[in-house]
């Protein structure tokens, strides 16, 4: 094998080549560049385009993280606050019961909740709320939804009516009447 192509190399094959690389470059050498010519001239004739603005980037503002004046990130948010307060009131008055045990709703917050509609069975009328995880929830009057102790005192074709425990003052808590329309 080393024999061959020391031989190739040996004879000298320049003098048969060279006729063909002359042809191949005479072959490509033509002149006539009209169409090209042609092509350009249809380019520039052309109306311009406008081009798209780039669009304006808002600087995003600083931030430098004060440990000192921010809530613990691992203490959950509301909860414990509430019950704090629950807590801390002795005496008469509303107040929320925070040894019961809590339903799947409460978990949500009331805005978060959609009645998207109501079953009837037997004499009584239950209500369907879609939570924002997409789970659909029976609720019937006495259950509780939402983070404010809200339990449902009425519920009719377009609406369910809840009666909320919400902080008044640090210590004292009132009630207050939701509504949660049918979303159509």
């Amino acid at each position: 094998m080393i024999n061959r192509v020391n031989r190739l190399f040996q004879v000298p094959y320049w003098p048969r080549l060279a006729p063909v690389l002359t042809f191949l470059l005479v072959a490509c050498a033509d002149t006539d560049m009209s169409d090209l010519d042609h092509f350009i001239q249809q380019v520039k004739a052309k109306p311009k385009e406008s081009i798209e603005k780039l669009p304006e980037f808002k600087a995003h503002e600083t931030f430098v993280y004060q440990p000192d004046v921010l809530r613990d990130p691992f203490k959950p948010v509301n909860e414990p606050d509430q019950q704090q307060n629950a807590g801390s009131f002795i005496g008469a008055g509303i107040r929320p019961d925070i040894q019961r045990r809590k339903e799947d709703l409460e978990a949500f917050p009331l805005d978060a909740l959609k009645m998207v509609g109501t079953v009837a069975m037997g004499s009584s009328l239950w209500g369907l709320i879609k939570a924002t995880d997409q789970t659909v929830h029976r609720v019937q009057v006495g259950n509780y939804m939402g983070k404010n102790y809200g339990k449902i005192t009425q519920i009719s074709a377009n609406k369910i009516e809840l009666m909320e425990i919400v902080p008044d003052t640090p210590g004292t808590w009132r009630e207050q009447q939701t509504t949660l329309a049918l979303v159509e």
